[in-house]
């Protein structure tokens, strides 16, 4: 029930304004709730709309799932069997796109490192409180799988997909970093081509604004990652996204010890001293910069998340600590208010 609680948390926030028109469409994608709010379209034109965005969703999950048949998963095969892989335009495009990402947060973001998520259990629709073999993430360590093994091959004769491959075949492409912001960004494009400008859309708590909620913006929350309910809440203006990492999403306790799905790929450890990270970003590409920019943030620690900021080119964003500190650039404690006015709290320039 917590979960989905924290998962719904930015619809709970909203509310219908008077009497104008407010369409509202839930499903189950991405293996989280995803919700798509409409504000002041009538009901055909809102679940038209809204039913375009849910269709596009399924087909990004069904072509980027890690470890259930897809295109990246049949890409993932041929790399562990030292074979290429043919791919679409598209996923060769978001590889690239990735790649570049990993590269410029210096591998604290590696979509490469699957082997090591599917070592530690989370490559699962369910998982279980055990820890992974030593030896197997010494190994996977050693082989140092980098999204720059990948190498792009032109189409073969009569083909018109390039071949994708790697020459090391540790190299397991997990892109639950980045889709969820990617798909944040191809929803507002498919809004905005059937002429609706003012929407909400949550991805398990990613979320990006269209427009305004009537005469006001939206007004969103940022989950607690230990209590029920908002830590802060924010109004979220047009084209402004906010990408939540949490240990709360996907983890395991084991002698008292909390085990999380973000893994630090220096270490192929679960990173210990953060709680959370949320990054609002705005501008091209808000949704996909949210979700991508707060992993490298989460990995880089309390000690070194201000520096990350930085190389990841946001200015918004805020951490909390292992002992529930929360840590926030001055333009991010400028847009939040605290539901707690003892939350502890320290800006860091």
């Amino acid at each position: 029930m917590r979960r989905i609680f924290a998962l719904l948390i930015a619809s709970l926030l909203l509310t219908a304004c008077g009497k104008e028109p407010f369409y509202q469409e839930q499903a189950y994608v991405f293996g989280t709730i995803v919700e798509v709010s409409i504000y002041g379209e009538e009901e055909a034109k809102a679940h038209q709309g809204a039913a375009a965005v849910m269709t596009e969703f399924q087909r990004l999950h069904d072509m980027l799932h890690a470890w259930q048949p897809s295109a990246l998963s049949s890409v993932n095969a041929a790399i562990a069997n030292g074979r290429t892989h043919a791919a679409s335009p598209e996923l060769v495009s978001l590889l690239q796109d990735a790649e570049a990402f990993s590269v410029q947060s210096e591998g604290r973001f590696n979509p490469a490192i699957g082997s090591l998520i599917q070592a530690w259990g989370f490559q699962s629709d369910t998982f279980q409180p055990v820890l992974p073999d030593e030896k197997k993430i010494a190994a996977l360590l050693k082989a140092n799988p980098q999204m720059t093994n990948l190498f792009y091959q032109p189409p073969a004769a009569g083909a018109t997909e390039e071949q994708v491959g790697s020459k090391n075949p540790a190299v397991m492409i997990d892109l639950g970093g980045y889709a969820k912001g990617y798909a944040l960004d191809r929803a507002v494009e498919l809004l905005q081509a059937q002429g609706i400008s003012n929407a909400l859309i949550n991805i398990g708590g990613n979320v990006i604004a269209m427009g305004t909620h009537g005469k006001r913006p939206w007004h969103i929350g940022i989950m607690h990652p230990r209590k029920p309910g908002a830590i802060a809440t924010l109004e979220l203006q047009d084209g402004e996204a906010v990408g939540t990492s949490g240990d709360y999403q996907r983890f395991f306790e084991l002698d008292g010890k909390r085990y999380c799905h973000l893994l630090d790929p220096r270490s192929g450890q679960p990173v210990q001293d953060v709680q959370a990270v949320t990054v609002l970003a705005r501008g091209e590409r808000a949704g996909l910069l949210s979700d991508v920019t707060s992993k490298p943030i989460f990995i880089a620690g309390a000690s070194g998340w201000r520096a990350a900021v930085r190389n990841m080119h946001q200015s918004d964003a805020l951490l909390i600590d292992a002992e529930g500190k929360v840590h926030l650039t001055e333009s991010m404690h400028k847009r939040l208010k605290f539901t707690d006015e003892k939350t502890v709290t320290s800006i860091e320039p």
